[in-house]
């Protein structure tokens, strides 16, 4: 309703919770005034490229210099900080789901938090936002500011799984072909491409997890009873992606190397054979080349036979080598 007027103050949406899992959007104008109730929260999502972002954050958000600093920095990290009077600043990483993008160039996603109010940054659209006012506008979103923050967080992780799930697909399919079939050359590009997804999410979701760890351990007054639970078993969720997400990594190198182990075998067997090949016809062209020479003396020079005699000579001499070759068990 009031999303192009907001636009133009860069309020990517202003939204007060009935704390019954619904919501109602409300003007940029309306914020000087607004009056929550005891069961509301507010929960404002700001375009952070936007120069009335900035300016609404630094002079009528209420929030301290350093908390604006930090919410407004180039390049953040996933982190939590405790500030005082029961507010938190809380960054975190969802994968890049817009058209165009790489899914582990993750969208960073920076929240200022309190009892009754919920500011968010972004810089790109997040898909997690998006799906929460669908839950909000069915009637079944989060209730409180708590839980605005943990329903958040969830479908962060969840795009994160769908991720993890496919490159871990793509190294199955490759190993199926690799063993189906032992000329199947593996395209290096696109296991050397996994390896670098996987290092991209594990350099955002091993700070994201130790985030979930202290929620669940570090416990706010406006925080539900069992939020601790919920937080744990994200915890605990980002630990699973991890480690398959290093499984991952390796499965794709142990498939680059059995890729570069059957290419030596290959060209060690090529070279094996030509070696045999050499063994075999160096001494028949050591004797048709001295029998070849311009010089008087040659055996069967005057004979009619001298070419069987020479013909037969060369082809013993190939058996008898292939005979030895055979003894010595090197064919």
């Amino acid at each position: 309703m009031f999303e192009e007027e907001n636009a133009q103050w860069g309020l990517v949406h202003a939204l007060v919770l009935d704390g019954k899992g619904g919501a109602r959007s409300i003007a940029r104008t309306e914020l000087n005034d607004l009056q929550l109730q005891p069961e509301q929260s507010l929960w404002l999502h700001w375009d952070r490229s936007h120069p009335q972002t900035r300016t609404w954050l630094r002079h009528e958000s209420g929030l301290n210099e350093f908390a604006c600093d930090l919410l407004l920095e180039e390049n953040t990290r996933p982190r939590l900080l405790a500030l005082p009077e029961e507010q938190m600043l809380l960054f975190l990483r969802g994968v890049n789901l817009n058209p165009g993008a790489e899914p582990e160039d993750m969208v960073s996603v920076r929240i200022f938090a309190q009892a009754q109010r919920v500011i968010s940054l972004r810089l790109r659209p997040l898909r997690a936002s998006d799906e929460l006012l669908q839950q909000l506008a069915e009637g079944r979103g989060p209730k409180t500011a708590s839980e605005l923050l943990l329903s958040m967080a969830q479908l962060l992780t969840e795009k994160v799984q769908a991720l993890v799930s496919d490159l871990s697909e793509v190294v199955d399919l490759e190993e199926e072909k690799l063993e189906a079939d032992t000329r199947y050359a593996p395209e290096q590009g696109s296991l050397q491409q996994i390896r670098r997804r996987a290092a991209g999410l594990r350099r955002f979701l091993a700070p994201q997890r130790e985030i979930y760890a202290q929620l669940a351990r570090n416990k706010w007054s406006w925080f539900a009873e069992d939020d601790a639970d919920y937080w744990n078993e994200l915890n605990n969720s980002l630990i699973r992606y991890l480690e398959e997400l290093e499984l991952t990594r390796e499965r794709a190198a142990l498939v680059l190397e059995s890729e570069d182990r059957r290419r030596a075998e290959r060209m060690n067997r090529t070279m094996y054979r030509f070696g045999i090949i050499t063994c075999i016809f160096l001494p028949m062209s050591f004797v048709t080349g001295l029998l070849g020479i311009n010089v008087g003396g040659i055996p069967g020079a005057e004979s009619p036979y001298g070419f069987l005699f020479a013909s037969l000579l060369v082809l013993g001499l190939a058996l008898g080598q292939w005979w030895l070759f055979r003894r010595l068990r090197w064919v």
